[in-house]
């Protein structure tokens, strides 16, 4: 069976006033197949060839937090954030940090918690 999901890229913003970014990360939710998964590759070289003095220990701790948000059983969220949907949303939401969500993005598959690595390995490394 087919599952839809929607994904999206987090994306390293080194200087948010030059719109520059390097994809870092992945984030897919598919709520018929109850799965939020998050996965994330830094490529330290690349990235320190863009940003010379870019943070590289927070940058990996911003991307565990939010994996550990997609992993968190639903009484450890808060009611805010109780369901993997309204943690996808709020991982989705726009902001202005080093970290930044992309577009949402959307498709249809059959193992939606395999979709992450797939996704990861195509748009990220």
């Amino acid at each position: 069976m087919s599952h839809p999901y929607q994904y999206v890229v987090l994306r390293f913003v080194p200087r948010v006033d030059r719109g520059e970014c390097l994809n870092v990360g992945v984030v897919v939710h598919s709520q018929s197949a109850g799965v939020l998964r998050c996965a994330f590759h830094l490529d330290e070289a690349r990235i320190l060839a863009v940003a010379p003095d870019a943070d590289l220990a927070g940058l990996r701790q911003a991307l565990e937090a939010v994996c550990t948000m997609c992993e968190r059983p639903p009484d450890e969220v808060g009611s805010a954030l109780s369901t993997p949907g309204k943690r996808f949303g709020w991982i989705t939401a726009p902001r202005s940090t080093v970290l930044q969500p992309g577009p949402v993005h959307g498709g249809s598959v059959l193992d939606p918690a395999a979709e992450v690595d797939r996704l990861l390995d195509r748009l990220v490394r």
